[in-house]
């Protein structure tokens, strides 16, 4: 194993956890722990950053262009991400399943849309 893909294996699980950890504490009323989670998430936010510009570095990447198909690409992602997200919510938490099971479904062709936008069909 080459010591970026280690690197950026250790600093990318240590920020998935605070990540995660965080929204748990915000999230959860039974924890009580709304400010101490938001610091968190911040953490964890903060640390995936740096994790992603060491492995950057230690790869000798250079600078990310962005390109309109970057772009698309980030709108799909973070869009597709939100949708399947309600719709777990909507399922779990407001008990709409029928309704939750459609926009998660929106959901998951939409980051699916991922795999043709960055491979290209061949």
């Amino acid at each position: 194993m080459k010591k970026s893909s280690f690197m950026s294996m250790i600093l990318g699980t240590s920020s998935g956890v605070l990540f995660s950890l965080g929204m748990c504490m915000t999230l959860l009323p039974e924890w009580n722990a709304w400010y101490p989670g938001i610091i968190f998430v911040c953490a964890g936010i903060f640390l995936g950053i740096v994790t992603w510009i060491v492995w950057r570095k230690m790869e000798r990447k250079p600078p990310m262009q962005f390109s309109r198909k970057s772009i698309l690409a980030l709108v799909v992602s973070i869009t597709g991400t939100l949708a399947f997200g309600v719709g777990m919510c909507l399922c779990m938490i407001w008990n709409q399943m029928t309704f939750g099971i459609l926009v998660g479904l929106v959901g998951i062709v939409g980051l699916l849309c991922l795999i043709p936008l960055f491979k290209g069909i061949k």
